[in-house]
């Protein structure tokens, strides 16, 4: 199976070049604010793109799906018709088996600034990590896993002072997690700084955004086969 990993376009879909494959993987910030209008377009250019499957999920930034799943994911999928493209799956807390691999999608990261999908550190981010399948494959998540390509450069909120000094913004609990299931491959995006991949303990970890802290696409996309 050839994945397409890609996240954090920001609207700038039409930037990122279109490489044939079975799934393209996008692990969040599709917007800029989230709105419907900016969602719809996101959907044209998914179902344009040439792969069997797109995964989504939601980031930070797009609050549509926050506020409003159902009618953001209507907008995502479904064309101006009101006819849905089957091949846009959208991910949020949820599962889906394609060609016999699993894929399990969140949109949650740690508490950052007063962007949509935060939890607190500890309890509250890790309920939505307990509900990831052991069976899990391939995990798409829009922040990092703790000390994995997330380094970011200063405070943010939620973070206590020892990562904050080290510039760490990824989550522990996240980490903890993906040791305990070990999926194929975790994808994630959010933080434009350190993107990069590496092997840790069997897992191949993906950070793919293809936008710079300037939010200019700078970025190929990473293909991965599984």
């Amino acid at each position: 199976m050839k994945l397409v990993l890609i996240s954090d376009t920001h609207n700038l879909h039409d930037q990122v070049p279109k490489i044939e494959c079975d799934v393209l993987v996008h692990a969040g910030d599709l917007t800029m604010s989230g709105t419907m209008n900016e969602i719809m377009k996101a959907g044209n250019w998914f179902r344009e793109y040439p792969a069997e499957f797109k995964v989504i999920i939601a980031g930070n930034h797009d609050f549509g799906f926050e506020k409003d799943r159902s009618f953001a994911e209507v907008n995502l999928t479904h064309t101006i018709l009101g006819h849905k493209d089957e091949s846009i799956i959208y991910l949020q807390d949820s599962a889906v088996m394609l060609n016999g691999v699993k894929f399990y999608g969140s949109p949650w990261q740690p508490w950052f600034y007063d962007w949509a999908f935060n939890a607190w550190r500890g309890a509250d981010i890790r309920k939505h990590w307990d509900k990831i399948p052991n069976d899990t494959q391939v995990l798409i998540t829009h922040g990092p896993a703790f000390g994995i390509c997330d380094k970011v450069y200063g405070y943010s909120p939620g973070m206590d002072e020892s990562e904050a000094n080290y510039g760490h913004a990824g989550c522990k609990d996240l980490l903890s997690q993906i040791e305990k299931i070990k999926p194929l491959i975790h994808i994630s995006g959010h933080l434009h700084q350190g993107r990069g991949n590496s092997v840790i303990n069997g897992v191949h970890y993906y950070k793919s955004t293809v936008v710079n802290e300037k939010y200019k696409v700078v970025h190929e996309p990473f293909v991965v086969e599984i």
